[in-house]
């Protein structure tokens, strides 16, 4: 499974790179493939192979080519490029919110293994990493206990939040006009777009598509600790706010409009217009994640 996701992660990374024009004419050598694209030289002669295959490359007297253009539906679906950890993740979020789980809330490994169709020792990886941040605790006999956090909690944890997208959205607007992410950007606009005009029976999918926006943006200043941290701010403010159910759709339909003046101002390059943007978003943010931490004490 894990040789799998690392395998055609790395394919759609290949397949991305011959759609933008990086990987041009006759191909570089395996050693160089294997260095942009950070895996195994195993990795890259299985990625080669399927390139040829189908037909992306060509290979001729030990030569390799850029072939024929590569379309939408070759590259591998999301759920099949998706590590477990992050699948259960996904799921567990997912779940969190749909269920309107609140503090006090029990959690049993064996009921949500059953329901996101994984081993069980994937579940009690994830909460036991999950737990070092102290909302979740484990209970002898019983299973977990979602604990919830207070408004200090919370207000640090936001402190934190600003410091870092701030910096990550200014290293995305100075990104070469080739890097993969600007591709991303644009297929995420395309998608609140769409969103945006399906509001009325879809807003439960903003979350979503606000994780994956958010996380873009850091992907401009990789940092293993940044993206570790990043898991409890997923948390608590792409899901979190969410349970307080008043005004939700329009409190997404305006989270929609902010992400999409973001993401004009991260076009535009425009470190004034980036800082603005940026701000008003996370200020928008706060102010609902407060109102969520007060609709759960009442």
């Amino acid at each position: 499974m894990r040789t799998d996701t690392v395998y055609k992660k790395a394919f759609n990374r290949a397949a991305g790179m011959l759609r933008d024009g990086q990987l041009i004419g006759e191909l570089p050598s395996e050693n160089e493939l294997r260095r942009r694209m950070c895996v195994s030289r195993t990795t890259v002669r299985k990625v080669l192979r399927e390139l040829v295959h189908r037909d992306l490359i060509t290979e001729r007297d030990g030569l390799r080519a850029t072939g024929r253009a590569v379309n939408d539906n070759d590259y591998y679906p999301d759920a099949e490029t998706t590590p477990r950890a992050k699948h259960v993740e996904q799921q567990f979020m997912e779940w969190m919110l749909r269920g309107d789980t609140r503090p006090g809330t029990s959690i049993n490994e064996l009921e949500l293994a059953r329901q996101f169709g994984v081993a069980t020792n994937g579940i009690r990886e994830f909460l036991i990493r999950f737990s070092r941040f102290g909302l979740l605790e484990k209970r002898p006999n019983t299973g977990w206990l979602f604990k919830g956090f207070t408004e200090d909690f919370a207000l640090e944890l936001f402190e934190i939040r600003v410091m870092f997208e701030l910096r990550s959205a200014h290293l995305f607007s100075r990104q070469p006009d080739n890097s993969l992410l600007w591709g991303k950007l644009a297929a995420l606009k395309s998608a609140h777009t769409e969103l945006l005009k399906r509001i009325e029976s879809r807003f439960h999918d903003f979350s979503g598509l606000d994780n994956r926006f958010h996380r873009l943006i850091n992907e401009a200043s990789p940092n293993r600790f940044i993206d570790d941290f990043y898991d409890i701010i997923t948390f608590i403010f792409h899901y979190h706010y969410q349970w307080n159910k008043r005004d939700e759709k329009q409190r997404n339909q305006a989270a929609i409009l902010e992400h999409l003046a973001y993401i004009e101002a991260l076009e535009s390059r425009d470190s004034e217009r980036i800082e603005r943007a940026c701000e008003a978003h996370l200020a928008s943010a706060r102010a609902t994640l407060m109102r969520s931490l007060i609709g759960l004490n009442e």
